[in-house]
């Protein structure tokens, strides 16, 4: 069993010694690194809306064109059809319940500032991502 290894590390030195080391351009490093960036930017993609701003302002013009249209030439007084009879049920089911104006107040203001900070917040990390 001896010989045997003695003889393939023979035969490994024999084969080594034959080869030279590969070395690889001297701008091989350079190469790689650009065709990385090049790679990385072409993942990159800009941010895009599915709903472009100028959709919007064309859907708002119409739904209000669509309102002044309906109010105007639809023929019959605004009315939003709703009877005394119809507030009078309303508020017999909610008479049960008494709220304080504290919690009045914070029912009607607590969703108007989430949207402000939902608003501030959009804009703060659009500001700090920006690319």
């Amino acid at each position: 069993m001896k010989e045997e290894d003695k003889n393939i590390k023979n035969l490994i030195d024999k084969m080594m010694a034959e080869d030279t080391l590969e070395v690889p351009s001297f701008d091989f490093t350079s190469k790689i690194m650009a065709q990385v960036l090049v790679a990385e930017k072409s993942k990159i993609k800009a941010y895009k809306p599915l709903i472009s701003k100028s959709t919007w302002i064309f859907i708002g013009f119409s739904l209000l064109g669509l309102a002044i249209y309906a109010s105007l030439f639809s023929g019959t007084p605004y009315n939003l059809g709703i009877d005394k009879s119809y507030t009078e049920r309303f508020s017999a089911v909610f008479s049960g319940i008494h709220l304080s104006k504290n919690i009045m107040y914070a029912i009607l203001v607590v969703p108007f500032m989430i949207l402000i900070q939902i608003g501030l917040l959009k804009n703060y990390f659009d500001k700090k991502y920006q690319l």
